[in-house]
């Protein structure tokens, strides 16, 4: 990946795109985050006073900046400005026409009160884009209420699907009630960034999480449509529940993840037939209980038995690998370490080591999505207020000395 900065010449697809970040936690981290890894300059305008709460939220260490922290900001630039006092407002509209885009995901109403909602932000910059991330649409009855990950996993229909079927709700290990939501905000203010380009005009970005989490349950519904009645829980078959093998098979190892899965296609045999030539099982072809996914899927506790008992004895890789050549849809549970440690991961820099100024190496998932003429670096997360000189002095001018009298009244 190393050479990829070669053929940008050193300018990233986002490049000149500048970002004023008032976001918080996760959500609004991930959307800006996702920005500054396609080449924004994203600026995180922070409180004096300890930062962003997500800086000391479950923090392992005083005074250092949380993994969790780390994990959601990297590539920004961070600056300080207290929106409490009258002098930290008037910085902030000042850079205000400056920017591309303004985000921000604090609880319902604060970012009205402090005085740069929308109404007032676009007419500081009539150019610019305006992102909002909130539990709840406005018009919801929830509107009001607060909101993180698990609550959109949960009021959007995630949890709803997610268990087995006689069992309680589960809430998914992934946060995608948050990155999930900032991913689709991502989305929305590059097709705003693209449309002000023609116009010149900006527009307002509006993504709620209950409403981002719909999104990723939309087969769920092709199952309320056939079945006329909720979409259920399935453990581990897919929620639409109509073929055999679609399961988590125990392997050899007995790890907490010495799992595989193996999927067949509802869209006909072949994968079907592939796995029994691999397994040995050839005799089961001309089986009824199994002659097409459907059957299979009424048959599924049968099909189970029967490929659980060639997985038994063979470790996870094997399996995967095994079937992967045959043809046959199949994964291995891999776990956290397992990825991070992966030599193939590392070098398509999926995941990277960095190095934070308090902490040390940092080893972190990267960006995912690899544009050919486009290559931006990991950086570590800013520390509180790192950049407060070069950025109040590239867009301001403000001066040292400007900006050691803004300290001392506290304004930075």
């Amino acid at each position: 990946m190393s050479g990829q900065g070669e053929q940008t010449n050193g300018r990233p697809a986002l490049a000149g795109v500048k970002v004023l970040d008032l976001t918080q936690f996760e959500a609004g981290t991930s959307a800006t985050e996702t920005l500054a890894w396609l080449g924004a300059d994203v600026i995180k305008v922070e409180n004096p006073q300890g930062g962003e709460q997500g800086r000391s939220a479950s923090t392992d260490m005083p005074g250092a900046d949380s993994h969790y922290f780390m994990l959601l900001n990297a590539n920004k630039r961070s600056i300080t400005c207290n929106l409490k006092s009258e002098r930290g407002k008037a910085l902030l509209r000042a850079m205000i026409p400056q920017a591309d885009v303004f985000i921000e995901n604090f609880a319902p109403g604060v970012i009205e009160r402090l005085g740069f909602g929308y109404d007032e932000v676009s007419r500081l910059n009539p150019g610019i884009v305006y992102a909002t991330i909130k539990g709840f649409a406005p018009g919801s009855r929830w509107e009001r209420f607060l909101s993180f990950d698990m609550i959109a996993q949960a009021t959007g229909g995630i949890m709803s699907i997610t268990g087995e079927p006689d069992g309680r709700p589960i809430k998914p290990g992934t946060t995608i009630g948050d990155t999930g939501t900032g991913l689709h905000c991502a989305i929305g203010i590059l097709a705003a960034l693209y449309q002000c380009r023609q116009t010149g005009q900006g527009q307002l970005v509006q993504v709620a999480m209950q409403d981002a989490m719909t999104n990723y349950c939309r087969i769920a519904y092709a199952t309320q449509a056939r079945e006329n009645a909720p979409c259920p829980r399935t453990g581990n078959q897919v929620v639409l529940g109509t073929t055999a093998p679609s399961d988590a098979y125990r392997c050899k190892g007995g790890g907490p993840n010495d799992y595989v899965y193996i999927y067949s296609s509802r869209a006909g045999n072949a994968q079907w037939e592939r796995l029994l030539a691999v397994i040995g099982r050839e005799d089961l072809l001309p089986d009824p209980r199994f002659a097409t996914p459907q059957a299979r899927a009424d048959h599924v506790h049968e099909v189970d038995e029967i490929v659980q008992a060639w997985c038994r004895g063979r470790d996870k890789y094997e399996v995967m690998e095994t079937l992967g050549r045959a043809g046959v849809p199949a994964g291995a549970v891999m776990d956290t370490m397992e990825l991070s440690e992966d030599e193939s991961m590392r070098e398509r820099e999926i995941f990277v080591t960095v190095e934070h100024p308090v902490r040390g190496p940092f080893t972190m998932p990267g960006w995912p999505v690899k544009l050919s003429k486009s290559h931006v670096s990991v950086q570590p997360s800013p520390l509180l207020g790192a950049d407060n000189e070069a950025v109040y002095g590239s867009w301001l001018g403000y001066t040292r000395q400007q900006l050691a009298d803004l300290e001392e009244e506290g304004v930075i």
